[in-house]
């Protein structure tokens, strides 16, 4: 280590303490705050005296913990996978994570071009039930596509569900996301998200507290949660059974005074419980990204009146109009024979299936794809001679 003082000192010393202490641990959190990363540092790798507040046996935790730590080693494993080490102070840290104290996270592992701070400033988090129903993803997609046409960047946790259908319905519609991860943002977690993902780190950003290489928990889930809500305007929850673990990013931002909103869903269903309860409390009502934006935009961004869906096909890109065109009138197609008829690649094909999901064209038929009754209506019209 540096001198005391020296910036690079500081930046190695919360790299180590990444290693050292849990996410969202407000003792060490206390200890930086009041002695600098690189003192607390000291104090845990040359024996120095005992920090408040610890147990002897949790410190020698600590101590064997400090003992192993590399962090030069890890920050090179980070710049080998295109991931840098944003710190708070960093022009790059987004300002308002300062709102969970100590236990703000010591700095974020952020893999992606575009810049935090910049994208944190207008985000919304959609979150919801791993397990979703049909309607729940597609809510979760519709909600993402059209937060990011309205300019938003669409902030959640990667995991299978609602998760993952906020992040395609984001990307599909050409927009803004952010994936916050509980484990090192080099490996993906779940494995079976491994492509969305990645597609995220190239369009996107991926980010999360844990050093390269470091695996999830079941507590690290759920102290993720607070950066999600920290991070963003406020906190949509699709779908929530009442121990949902999107429950608790809702209770996260309303302690921290963000907006928490919530999709119903049917009385009948337990997925739908929890987001119920939220709103017989604080939480807002919203159906569609105009009620979202209403509550969370500038003043005089207002719901426009309602009208009816308007799915405007002659928007599309090319290739997802020659997909669209190639999913027959009726029945189910499987994704290779659209493929061949749309005379593309059976990836791309599939790609682009999500993509005109998220937007209300199709809809998944276990393992095929059908037309919405929405698409069926509006081929026939444009169809029809003026």
């Amino acid at each position: 280590m540096s001198a005391a003082g020296d910036p690079d000192d500081e930046l190695l010393g919360r790299v180590l303490l990444t290693r050292v202490l849990e996410p969202g641990d407000e003792v060490g959190g206390r200890w930086v705050r009041q002695f600098g990363a690189g003192e607390v540092v000291r104090r845990l790798r040359q024996g120095g005296p005992v920090l408040p507040g610890v147990s002897g046996k949790r410190w020698a935790g600590l101590l064997a913990r400090a003992e192993a730590a590399r962090p030069g080693r890890d920050l090179q494993a980070a710049r080998d996978a295109g991931v840098r080490f944003v710190p708070p102070g960093d022009a790059e840290w987004p300002g308002q994570l300062d709102d969970l104290g100590d236990a703000r996270p010591l700095g974020l592992w952020v893999r992606g071009r575009p810049s935090l701070r910049m994208w944190a400033l207008k985000s919304v988090a959609v979150v919801g039930a791993r397990a979703c129903t049909e309607y729940g993803a597609h809510m979760a997609a519709t909600l993402a596509a059209g937060l990011a046409e309205h300019g938003w960047v669409v902030v959640s946790g990667g995991a299978y569900g609602v998760d993952g259908a906020a992040h395609r319905g984001a990307l599909g519609a050409g927009g803004a996301t952010v994936a916050v991860l509980a484990c090192g943002v080099d490996r993906p977690y779940p494995r079976g998200h491994t492509q969305l993902i990645g597609r995220i780190a190239e369009q996107g950003l991926v980010i999360g507290e844990l050093p390269p290489g470091d695996h999830p928990t079941p507590s690290r889930f759920i102290l993720r949660n607070r950066v999600i809500a920290a991070l963003t305007r406020g906190t949509v929850v699709v779908e929530a059974a009442h121990r949902s673990g999107s429950l608790v990013t809702a209770r996260a931002a309303q302690r921290l005074g963000r907006h928490t909103m919530g999709v119903p869903g049917p009385a009948t269903s337990g997925l739908s419980a929890g987001v119920h309860d939220l709103l017989r409390g604080e939480a807002a009502l919203v159906t569609d990204a105009a009620d979202v934006v209403e509550l969370v935009g500038d003043i005089g961004q207002l719901a426009p009146d309602r009208r009816g869906p308007v799915l405007p096909r002659d928007l599309l890109e090319p290739a997802a109009r020659q997909v669209l065109a190639a999913l027959p009138g009726r029945g189910v197609a499987g994704p290779e024979e659209i493929a061949r008829s749309a005379q593309t690649a059976p990836d791309d094909a599939i790609a682009r299936l999500y993509e005109l999901r998220a937007l209300g064209y199709v809809e998944r038929h276990g393992d095929g794809w059908k037309l919405t009754r929405q698409a069926v209506i509006s081929v026939r019209d444009a169809d029809r001679p003026g």
